[in-house]
């Protein structure tokens, strides 16, 4: 990876870890409808004009019917949970279950494609969602708080927000390969907005957000969304997917900075635990780490006469 790579790859990290500070700037005043509504609406606008410039219109109307339920499973519905979340949990907590993402999209590979993970991949789905339930069963209290939602279910959403990424994924892998990734962008954006047009609307603040608050959700949709997606994909043309993805295990460290910086959250033993216990797995599951008996037993593989 060159310098430069690496430099667009912070900064991706820093982007999508200040995503949850800004929801959690925006969600009390808007609310989980209108945050997620507002910010797809804004990222679309960013990224239509891109896919048009770019000639790749056709891709995303030959292909509508997929990336309009990629953009359910990748977009709007993640969107509202971390929204609901971010009323009752630190962003950095909810950071941490983000990523769980490879898990679930390596359990449901598993389940639906037949993608039998091998041993190492088991063993990180195991130690995974062990870090999970550690951090589930810290923060287990069901019972509403200021916003009248609880950290469990705060915590179940965030989960249910992960599994729905892991979805997407495998949606897109099965029915969607060799798609122009602007296409997948752009479209996935605009689907997601249209399927929350209504319910954002009808749950519209009655008061009037603050300036703040419409700078948060302005931050989501433009940086956090709309320029983080061209970031992304530029990342992956450049240093190839499976580098792409170790922004996965930055973004805790850059979300927990940034809610301790500008919102005095706390961050404990049993969210630092948990965490580095959940990237163990993740980073088995993704193959961005291997047991050095492993590696060498591909090795002596690979010399093996044939």
């Amino acid at each position: 990876m060159k310098t430069r790579d690496g430099a667009e790859l912070l900064l991706l990290a820093a982007i999508w870890g200040a995503s949850f500070l800004f929801m959690r700037l925006g969600a009390t005043e808007f609310g989980p409808f209108a945050l997620g509504g507002l910010r797809v609406l804004g990222a679309s606008l960013c990224l239509l004009p891109l896919l048009w410039h770019r000639g790749e219109w056709p891709a995303l109307r030959s292909n509508w019917r997929a990336i309009a339920l990629v953009g359910l499973a990748n977009s709007a519905l993640p969107f509202l949970c971390f929204g609901y979340a971010a009323l009752a949990i630190t962003g950095g907590l909810s950071s941490i279950l983000n990523a769980t993402a490879p898990l679930w999209g390596a359990l449901i590979a598993w389940a639906w494609l037949g993608d039998r993970p091998g041993g190492p991949r088991l063993a990180g789905l195991a130690i995974g969602f062990a870090g999970v339930l550690w951090l589930a069963w810290d923060k287990a209290n069901f019972k509403p708080g200021l916003n009248g939602a609880s950290s469990g279910l705060a915590v179940l959403a965030c989960l249910a927000a992960t599994a729905s990424y892991g979805l997407a994924a495998n949606l897109t892998k099965r029915w969607l390969a060799g798609v122009p990734p602007m296409a997948l962008a752009a479209g996935s954006q605009l689907s997601a907005a249209v399927a929350l047009a209504v319910p954002m609307l009808w749950w519209w603040p009655v008061s009037p957000p603050s300036a703040g608050a419409w700078a948060a959700v302005a931050a989501l949709a433009v940086l956090c969304t709309g320029f983080a997606y061209i970031l992304y994909f530029r990342l992956m043309l450049h240093v190839g997917p499976t580098n792409a993805l170790s922004v996965t295990f930055l973004i805790p460290a850059f979300a927990i900075l940034w809610g301790a910086l500008f919102l005095g959250e706390a961050v404990n033993l049993v969210m630092l635990g948990a965490c580095a216990v959940i990237l163990v797995g993740t980073t088995l599951v993704t193959g961005l780490w291997e047991p050095a008996a492993l590696r060498r037993r591909k090795a002596q593989a690979g010399t093996m006469p044939r």
